[in-house]
């Protein structure tokens, strides 16, 4: 996902962040983090400013975190924020992850499950397929 982004015109490429770092900023900075995340923020890096775009990496390697006591499914909450943004205006949202459809129902219900159907489209790969990455 960090090489297709440059295949979009500039000002709709979209920015790779890792899940894990959104949890750890939660632990540190609290709800704040899930609305830089799952709200309408404004690039304005552009003469035109545009609504950001976010791959989220690697979903559900990220722990539920906990803000002064409070535990939060912070993925989770982001996704259905991001969601309503897509059906409202259009804003596209992108992940990866290794889990199969049974184990992000389990990890974050099947509230996120359903609108991850109505979102994302699917690209997988064989399981015996070669890492990408090396």
């Amino acid at each position: 996902m960090s090489l297709v982004k440059y295949f979009f015109q500039q000002g709709k490429q979209y920015r790779v962040v890792s899940t894990r770092d959104i949890s750890f900023e939660f632990e540190k900075e609290g709800y704040k983090v899930i609305n830089r995340y799952s709200k309408n923020p404004v690039d304005l890096s552009y003469s035109n400013p545009i609504p950001s775009i976010y791959c989220f990496d690697d979903l559900g390697v990220e722990q539920v975190q906990k803000y002064f006591g409070n535990e939060c499914n912070v993925m989770g909450e982001i996704l259905l924020s991001r969601y309503d943004l897509f059906v409202s205006k259009g804003i596209p949202t992108y992940l990866t992850t290794n889990l199969s459809a049974s184990e992000i129902e389990e990890k974050y219900g099947n509230r996120v499950r359903s609108r991850m159907r109505e979102m994302f489209n699917l690209i997988a790969f064989d399981k015996n397929a070669k890492d990408k990455r090396i």
